[in-house]
């Protein structure tokens, strides 16, 4: 029976939820999916985006937090895992934990349903892939391709369609943006894997980047992130971003360059040329969706 003070459990909680790890790529995705949404079709953005945005952030707290709670005894065997995971460190029980991903997991659905029926069903699928990846009688990030599969779609593509569907039922072109952050995620999920390859190959996992082999596992990283930018390029073709917003992407490319990280996104030591930029990406997708969410809300505001 876990004894420790209710502040410190709370604390473990927090921890628990590692949200800091995904909630700068959470938010502007969901808003994009919005944007992408109400531009072309002449809608109108509304308190809609904040819940779903919201429901995508409690979602992707129930992805780290389940799969803390069921990695807590591998864990346990690397002093590095077992220090940041608070189930292994005993700062809460594996009980509380479980009760918490419950609680989280019904104002996840509460907050999806308000999106309306597609982004609550969307919203459901998200919840189901954030659990099966995880959870042992399953575990799809056991499974090389189930792993990347459902950690790309959980993590960011079924992220923006939550954020389209609350406004829009036809993506159409903006299925290109969707494969692109997908395809990002894609490369994100095997630049894990390739990070943590000796300690995943000693625990016996048998993930795509195992499989693949170290420099095949590269290759298809990088191969990735081409068609992600294929995809997007499409997009941009046909119109699915207002062509001034390439001023504002050019004019970022500078801002972020201010900051020099010398980790990857989830504060390691980078393992590639390209983990040093992710943070510098990352603020540069963040800078310029902030900025087409604000001239979005000042024009609908006062020019209709």
């Amino acid at each position: 029976m876990n004894t420790s003070p209710i502040w410190a459990q709370l604390r473990g909680l927090v921890r628990l939820t590692r949200w800091k790890e995904y909630v700068p790529f959470v938010i502007p995705l969901t808003i994009l999916g919005g944007l992408l949404a109400t531009r072309p079709n002449n809608i109108l953005l509304d308190w809609r985006l904040l819940a779903v945005t919201a429901a995508n952030v409690l979602a992707v707290a129930y992805a780290f937090m389940i799969n803390d709670i069921e990695d807590a005894p591998d864990d346990a065997r690397d002093p590095a895992r077992a220090a940041r995971n608070p189930i292994s460190t005993g700062e809460i029980g594996t009980r509380i934990g479980y009760a918490a991903c419950r609680i989280v997991a019904a104002l996840t659905l509460i907050l999806y349903a308000l999106g309306g029926v597609w982004a609550l069903l969307i919203g459901i699928a998200t919840l189901l892939l954030s659990h099966l990846y995880s959870w042992r009688p399953v575990r799809l990030k056991a499974w090389p391709v189930t792993d990347v599969v459902s950690h790309s779609l959980m993590l960011s593509g079924l992220l923006l369609l939550a954020g389209y569907f609350t406004y829009h039922t036809q993506p159409g072109i903006v299925w290109f943006v969707a494969a692109s952050v997908t395809l990002i995620s894609v490369y994100g999920q095997l630049y894990n894997q390739l990070r943590d390859f000796e300690m995943d190959k000693a625990a016996g996992l048998f993930n795509t980047a195992i499989v693949l082999g170290q420099n095949n596992t590269r290759r298809v990283m990088y191969l990735s992130i081409g068609l992600a930018g294929v995809c997007l390029l499409a997009a941009i073709i046909q119109g699915a971003f207002p062509l001034w917003l390439g001023l504002v992407l050019l004019a970022s490319i500078p801002v972020s360059m201010l900051f020099r990280p010398q980790t990857d996104m989830r504060g390691g030591e980078a393992v590639e040329i390209s983990g040093g930029l992710q943070i510098q990406g990352l603020l540069i997708a963040n800078l310029t969706v902030a900025v087409w969410l604000i001239f979005a809300l000042v024009t609908q505001t006062f020019f209709l």
